[in-house]
């Protein structure tokens, strides 16, 4: 067997393990069956073995990590948030709700990631920095706590309405929900700010300069201060849990455009890695 079609097998396995768990999950808090639940957490860490399996049969064949071509990338986010996902739902498991938009984003990040090229491409110079691997580390924990985030932030919004279900009363109230999420919130801005110190020692090894105004540099410093407004704010000025839920959707929108969206279509010298 091919390294690919190795890896392509793996990811494939993943991806329906974590499709299972999501449908368990769904039925599980919709027609409240708690128990259910620990069956899809157990899907997706199972699912998470042939995944890790696939980015590192990967690894192996191309000789470098999972942060060049798109399928590497979007795998390796996918992998990321669900392990977040996991540590999350390890400490409160009564918010397996959360699963239904994270186990999701996951499997359509996985999705997008098999449709791109599998071609290999060889690592450049500019590549080979230890500081790229912090940079590209913490963009994904980053990521993962915004997505934490946001999916807290639709079920604030949600509690804040007066809707009821058997769903929604698994969850705390909205007052420890909106709690939960500015601390994913605050823990997505440290992760991004580090990613920011960490890309501009990067590129003045490999570029010469900390700071050119790429595009895509350019958004993450957008990004950067849309989630630190929506801190400052929250902290000093008492924004409400309903504006709070709502800027983060649409500070999670942001991030989403410049982590995902941006480097694949705007010119510049990171689209060059993630063709």
């Amino acid at each position: 067997m091919s390294p690919f079609i190795l890896e392509a097998t793996l990811h494939w396995t993943s991806v329906v393990l974590y499709i299972l768990a999501t449908v368990i999950f769904a039925h599980a808090l919709l027609w409240n069956h708690p128990t259910r639940a620990r069956w899809a957490v157990f899907l997706a860490a199972l699912g998470l073995a042939p995944h890790a399996g696939a980015i590192l049969a990967r690894w192996i064949a191309v000789g470098h990590g999972p942060y060049m071509a798109k399928s590497e990338v979007l795998s390796s986010n996918a992998w990321i948030a669900v392990v977040m996902l996991l540590v999350v739902l390890w400490r409160r498991p009564s918010w397996a709700g959360l699963a239904l938009v994270a186990l999701p984003g996951a499997i359509l990040m996985m999705g997008l990631g098999l449709l791109a090229s599998p071609e290999a491409k060889e690592l450049p110079p500019t590549l080979r920095s230890i500081w790229l691997v912090f940079h590209i580390f913490f963009t994904k924990l980053a990521v993962g706590a915004f997505l934490l985030a946001f999916a807290a932030a639709v079920l604030v919004l949600r509690k804040l309405k007066g809707a009821t279900s058997p769903f929604l009363a698994r969850f705390p109230s909205a007052e420890v929900l909106d709690a939960s999420m500015i601390r994913f919130v605050g823990f997505g801005f440290v992760f991004w700010s580090t990613t920011i110190i960490a890309g501009a020692i990067w590129a003045h090894q490999s570029w010469g300069r900390y700071w050119g105004w790429d595009p895509i540099e350019t958004w993450s410093l957008v990004t950067w201060l849309c989630f630190g407004t929506l801190l400052h704010l929250r902290l000093f000025y008492r924004l409400g849990p309903r504006a709070t839920a709502w800027f983060t959707i649409g500070c999670f929108g942001v991030s989403i455009l410049t982590a995902f969206i941006f480097p694949f279509l705007l010119p510049s010298l990171h689209a060059a890695y993630f063709q």
